[in-house]
């Protein structure tokens, strides 16, 4: 890659960031003062480089702390270009991608039917990167000691339209008389659409009373300051509020599995395969072709830093073999 001749890629002691949590305002900039913390930084320049432009990248709130990650990193090597890092959902995403209004588009599921549908009328071709595995983490406040795991039943008793339970002891007898209340991710997101084809498809499809919001944060205070809540949303989140959420274990038919456990291979019933979409219009421009390279580069060390876990080395082989007769590397 064009850019290892300027990078030193560096052992990381631990990265803390702070803007990797997804911002209510449409997109968040990169900029000289974006807030990463870092023991030592994952890059390290050898000369001052030229590369000048801009990258518009929207879609999932859960692919963006990687994103975000890599931009800031990319930024440190490559003061000139500003990178705007939107957080509109997988959904939201491609309707800016998909039209050309963005070189890139986080994802957390796969592209789909409507949306190539909509890019074909658009003339827009891409390619898709799978980039890491995210674990889904239901969650529920920290004083919530009761709630260890839930079953994919009880998960489609909470959340199915058909079902539109409202106490918790109407979930399991020995649970508390007490409102449950629900925080997740709106209709555009792809967590929204994962969850609805593992959990609620059949049961009418997912229920709409619930608080809904594509910043994962306003689900993080939500549940997080309701004593009944429950809530789902990527493991990264959970990750980084552990201070004030807990992790329900949840059992696909095998036992009841933590999300974390899936940091370290087990089988995890509600894990998942991460996105971006980058556009072939864009592979050109040499703004866009640097930052993919460099997100190969640097995947692996960003990934597990945000809280999600690395693809197998195979996969990852597979993924830059295709980006490297994509771009014409």
């Amino acid at each position: 890659m064009k850019n290892t001749k300027t990078i030193a890629l560096i052992a990381i002691v631990s990265l803390i960031f702070t803007a990797c949590g997804g911002g209510s305002d449409d997109s968040q900039t990169v900029s000289d003062d974006s807030q990463t913390t870092s023991e030592t930084t994952i890059a390290a320049s050898t000369e001052e480089s030229s590369l000048s432009g801009s990258i518009l990248i929207d879609g999932s709130s859960t692919v963006f702390p990687v994103t975000q990650a890599v931009a800031e990193e990319f930024t440190i090597l490559n003061p000139n270009v500003d990178i705007s890092v939107g957080v509109s959902g997988t959904g939201g995403g491609f309707k800016k991608f998909c039209p050309g209004e963005t070189s890139i588009s986080n994802a957390s599921r796969p592209i789909k039917d409507k949306e190539k549908d909509l890019c074909a009328e658009n003339g827009t071709e891409y390619l898709e990167i799978q980039v890491g595995l995210d674990a889904l983490a239901v969650v529920v406040p920290k004083s919530n000691e009761w709630l260890t795991c839930l079953t994919f039943e009880e998960l489609g008793l909470i959340w199915g339209a058909d079902n539109a339970v409202s106490n918790w002891n109407q979930v399991r007898s020995d649970f508390p008389d007490e409102e449950i209340n629900l925080f997740g991710p709106g209709t555009d997101s792809g967590t929204f659409d994962y969850f609805n084809e593992e959990i609620t498809e059949e049961l009418g499809g997912s229920r709409s009373d619930y608080t809904a919001s594509e910043d994962d944060n306003v689900l993080v205070n939500g549940v997080s300051g309701s004593p009944g809540g429950l809530g789902y949303f990527g493991l990264a989140y959970f990750s980084e509020n552990a201070d004030t959420l807990n992790a329900v274990e949840v059992d696909g038919g095998d036992g009841c599995v933590s999300p974390l456990e899936a940091l370290d291979g087990a089988d995890y019933g509600l894990a998942r395969p991460l996105f971006i979409y980058v556009a072939k219009s864009a592979k050109d421009i040499p703004a866009v072709k640097e930052f993919v390279d460099f997100y190969f580069e640097t995947m692996d060390i960003l990934v597990q830093a945000v809280g999600y876990i690395n693809m197998p080395a195979d996969k990852k082989a597979l993924s830059l073999t295709a980006w490297t007769a994509f771009s014409g590397s």
